[in-house]
């Protein structure tokens, strides 16, 4: 009897961080997120919503196309805090990492538990994306794959751009976090030595990282001296 042939081993499953942008001001913050994402090689599905768009536009001049994503990702990369271009030159390469999934594609990889996936991050997360995703509605492609992220117990950072906030939005954000969702406001430090507003934004995009657990060298770290070089 002729021994069988052993099964053949899969590659390994691509894992990559679920970025979802929401309509909340902001969109710097995601940008220096994904660049930092990209920059420790990590794979990224992006997914901008609907209001998303008009934010982005409306901060930087610059579309968001589902027919030409790609291109108009590199050109909001490129932008630095202030919105002037060729700040940053994101190579194709690093580009070449990133999967656009349309905010409508409810039948798209995210919105299953069995895609893998690292984790999700909002940046930034608005009020009615924390409102949806607290009441579990997944009213769109966003909501849905942060739902999906919270029942696999999968790592969910929610950058909140809000100010003030309602005692509502307070109660779902309590209830996001008893969930296991990590909540961090968009909240820029001047501890760290900022001098600049990519600084600044840089210090909230690197603790979206920490809360990650993803490497990053976006701002100096607090080293217990003080009046010195770093930031707590």
């Amino acid at each position: 009897m002729q021994p069988s042939e052993p099964e053949a081993v899969p590659a390994p499953a691509r894992e990559p961080w679920i970025v979802g942008i929401s309509g909340a001001s902001g969109t710097p913050y995601a940008a220096a997120v994904l660049r930092a994402l990209l920059a420790a090689g990590c794979e990224v599905d992006l997914v901008v919503s609907r209001a998303a768009r008009l934010t982005l536009l409306d901060e930087t001049g610059i579309p968001f196309r589902d027919a030409h994503w790609a291109q108009d990702l590199a050109e909001w990369l490129g932008r630095g805090a202030d919105g002037k271009p060729g700040a940053f030159e994101p190579a194709a390469a690093d580009l070449a990492r990133v999967r656009h999934w349309a905010a409508g594609d409810l039948a798209a990889g995210p919105a299953s538990g069995s895609y893998p996936a690292r984790g999700m991050l909002i940046v930034p997360a608005s009020t009615a994306a924390v409102a949806g995703v607290a009441l579990g509605l997944s009213k769109d492609l966003l909501q849905r794959a942060a739902a999906v992220t919270l029942k696999e117990r999968r790592r969910l950072v929610l950058a909140v751009r809000e100010t003030p906030l309602t005692g509502q939005t307070l109660r779902q954000l309590v209830a996001l976090d008893e969930a296991g969702a990590v909540v961090l406001p968009a909240s820029p430090a001047f501890y760290a030595g900022a001098t600049h507003l990519q600084d600044l934004v840089d210090f909230v995009a690197g603790r979206v990282l920490d809360a990650a657990g993803v490497p990053h060298g976006l701002y100096r770290r607090w080293r217990g001296e003080l009046g010195g070089p770093g930031g707590r």
